[in-house]
């Protein structure tokens, strides 16, 4: 994206005068697993009672408040983000998820599948058939059978998980696509038009996890056939982008760019992870910032909507970098953590009017609360970007950011063979680790429980000069941005002192430039070009 200045822009009266307040209140840059928390009681707020309770996909909360179905998405699609979101926070935090809602998003998943072909459908209307078959939904068509079979050992889930892949492996070719003729010919399914990264390559992630939990071979053979065709047509060495290539819905980009990521993960294919940093290195500055921010789609006019599933899937693929190629990821990863992905929650929801709704309609109750702890399409700076004409908190987006913060924590210490690894400087409570996080005071406590070396991530801006340590013994080594305590005391203190620095970066835009202020990797002011609804200071 090229560099400009801040255009100068104007505003209509609505805008002037609206009551939208300047700050929301209630934004958590440090606490992962509060959003988490917050993020599952949406999730399980938002079944439509007028349609068998089905979750909602649609969301606007300005400047009309409501929740509603979408042909393309509902069934076929929110269950499965919902469902590995919710599990996953299970497995990864202990919360507790009523097992109501897990049933509810459960049914709803087997609705989609239960046309004359499994794969995930979806209705054109409420009172239809499953009919409509969008490849789009094939990835969270996995994850919702996925999630089911590792968390709830679900052997329908199994049966549909490994009848979808012999179907995609019979029904789909990497050269000719789909066999439109027996689809729509014969079963009388409405086929969309996809290509391989905003339609069946998408499921390379899910493929991955079901192998993980399962080892079912096919799931894994599906995904490198998935895998060769994407990085012969899409990815490649040079890790360029293009949106007359990949497409303009940037999720879809993001979702394979991090699918590609755990399968070489998994497979500890190096050639394929270096692949995939070349994206991330180049392709992906054109379709994201510092901060994690990366638009909802490139045609979109409003140049600051982005979408917090592209943030998450940065982030994971950041993770992953970090734990294969190079620590400094890490560091990438926090401060979208920090700067985007966790500010960006709906954890105010006092300007949100709740409509009127004298037909009692289901869409339209409580939405308000039925919001707190959604994600959505939000600016860098807050929730309405400039030139906006309405907010929404699309239902998969929760789940889709929920999903990637149970992967920042488990990422965030490790321990093994090794020893302790701190690679995010989050607080974390485990049975192996204590960690307060260096955030507001510059210091990080550390308590080890079990025995072993301890190994702390540095960031970039603290110099090894400027670190010090009490209770332990420690070395670094020149340029590896890494604190080693060879023998920590279990149970007694190991405090780490380092400076937060102030830095000031600008986040390149589509159409202009975004000035921010940093402590540490956290943000304390932004540009905000006047709007309302935002987290920081402005600049």
């Amino acid at each position: 994206m090229a560099l400009a200045l801040a255009p100068k822009y104007s505003f209509s009266a609505a805008d002037l005068l609206s009551d939208l307040p300047k700050r929301v209140k209630n934004v958590n840059t440090t606490d992962i697993r509060s959003a988490v928390e917050l993020g599952c009681r949406t999730m399980s707020s938002v079944f439509d009672r007028d349609d068998n309770d089905v979750p909602f996909f649609g969301s606007e909360v300005w400047p009309n408040a409501q929740l509603s179905f979408f042909k393309f998405h509902s069934e076929a699609h929110v269950p499965g983000r919902h469902l590995n979101a919710l599990l996953n926070a299970e497995d990864a935090f202990g919360i507790h998820v009523d097992e109501s809602v897990i049933q509810k998003h459960a049914r709803a998943a087997f609705l989609s599948y239960s046309g004359p072909i499994p794969l995930p459908l979806n209705r054109e209307t409420i009172d239809g058939k499953p009919r409509l078959f969008h490849p789009h939904n094939i990835r969270e068509g996995f994850h919702a059978l996925y999630a089911l079979v590792k968390f709830r050992k679900s052997e329908r889930a199994r049966q549909l998980a490994e009848a979808s892949i012999a179907a995609i492996m019979k029904y789909w070719n990497p050269e000719t696509g789909w066999d439109r003729k027996y689809l729509e010919g014969q079963l009388d399914l409405v086929l969309v038009d996809t290509s391989l990264i905003t339609g069946v390559g998408r499921a390379i992630g899910p493929l991955v996890k079901y192998y993980r939990a399962t080892q079912y071979r096919p799931a894994l053979d599906l995904a490198v056939i998935l895998k060769d065709k994407a990085i012969t047509k899409f990815f490649s060495p040079s890790g360029e982008f293009s949106a007359s290539l990949f497409g303009s819905h940037v999720h879809s980009t993001t979702c394979v760019m991090s699918s590609l990521a755990q399968l070489a993960d998994l497979t500890k294919d190096a050639g394929l992870m270096q692949r995939v940093q070349k994206f991330f290195d180049n392709g992906l500055q054109q379709i994201s910032d510092d901060v994690g921010w990366s638009p909802d789609s490139t045609d979109d006019a409003v140049t600051d909507r982005g979408e917090v599933n592209n943030t998450g899937d940065i982030m994971e693929t950041a993770l992953l970098l970090g734990k294969s190629l190079d620590g400094s990821y890490y560091q990438r990863a926090e401060r979208i953590l920090r700067g985007h992905l966790l500010p960006s929650q709906l954890r105010d929801v006092s300007w949100i009017k709740n409509p009127s709704n004298p037909k009692g309609e289901d869409g339209k109750r409580d939405v308000a609360q039925r919001h707190l702890g959604a994600f959505g399409f939000p600016a860098p700076y807050g929730h309405k970007p400039v030139e906006a004409k309405s907010i929404g908190f699309n239902m998969d987006i929760v789940g889709g950011a929920v999903g990637s913060l149970c992967e920042a924590w488990r990422a965030a210490t490790v321990f093994d063979d090794s020893g302790h690894r701190v690679n995010l400087l989050f607080d974390r409570e485990t049975d192996d680790i204590s960690i307060k996080s260096a955030y507001p005071d510059g210091m990080v406590r550390i308590k080890v429980r079990k025995a072993g070396p301890l190994v702390v991530r540095l960031p970039s801006w603290v110099s090894e000069r400027d670190a010090r340590v009490e209770g332990a013994d420690f070395e670094t080594r020149s340029g590896t941005s890494l604190l080693r305590v060879a023998k920590p005391f279990v149970g007694k203190p190991v405090v780490i002192r380092m400076p937060l620095r102030n830095s000031e970066i600008d986040l390149n835009h589509h159409s202009h430039r975004i000035r921010v202020r940093l402590r540490g990797d956290s943000v304390v002011a932004m540009e905000n070009f006047g709007m309302p609804l935002t987290w920081f200071d402005p600049l």
